[in-house]
C-alpha cells in the first residue's frame, strides 16, 4: 500500500524583539530582520505571521507593514493565511491591524 506524501510543515514567522513565540518556525528580532525574513519567503505560502509593534528602542514593525502594503498595492500581496498582531501597545497594534486589513490581509489581535 502506498502512503500519502507528508504535507510540508507549517511556515510560522514571528517578528518580535522579546517573546520566544514557540509556534514560530523562524523569528526576526528587528524590523530589518523582519523585512529580510519576508523577502526570503516572498514566493511561498506563509501559514501564520506574528507581529509585535514595538521592537526595542525606536524600532517598530512598520517597515514590515510597509513592505506588505506595497506588495498588495503592486498587485502581488504576500500569500499569508493569517496575520496575528500581539503587541502590548494598543495604538500601535490598532494601526497595524487597520493598515493590513485595508489591503485584504486576514489580520486579528492576539496574545502571544
Amino acid at each position: 500500500m502506498k502512503e500519502a506524501p507528508a504535507s510540508p510543515p507549517a511556515v510560522v514567522l514571528g517578528i518580535d524583539d522579546l517573546r520566544p513565540l514557540p509556534r514560530a518556525t523562524r523569528i526576526a528580532r528587528t524590523s530589518r530582520e523582519g523585512v529580510r525574513l519576508l523577502e526570503e519567503h516572498r514566493d511561498s505560502f506563509i501559514d501564520e505571521l506574528w507581529l509585535d509593534h514595538d521592537l526595542g528602542g525606536d524600532d517598530t514593525v512598520m517597515p514590515v507593514v510597509t513592505l506588505l502594503e506595497e506588495a498588495a498595492f503592486n498587485g502581488r500581496p504576500f500569500r499569508i493565511g493569517a496575520v496575528f498582531v500581539h503587541s502590548a501597545n494598543p495604538i500601535g497594534a490598532a494601526t497595524v491591524v487597520r493598515s493590513l486589513t485595508r489591503w485584504n490581509y486576514r489580520v486579528q489581535r492576539a496574545t502571544a
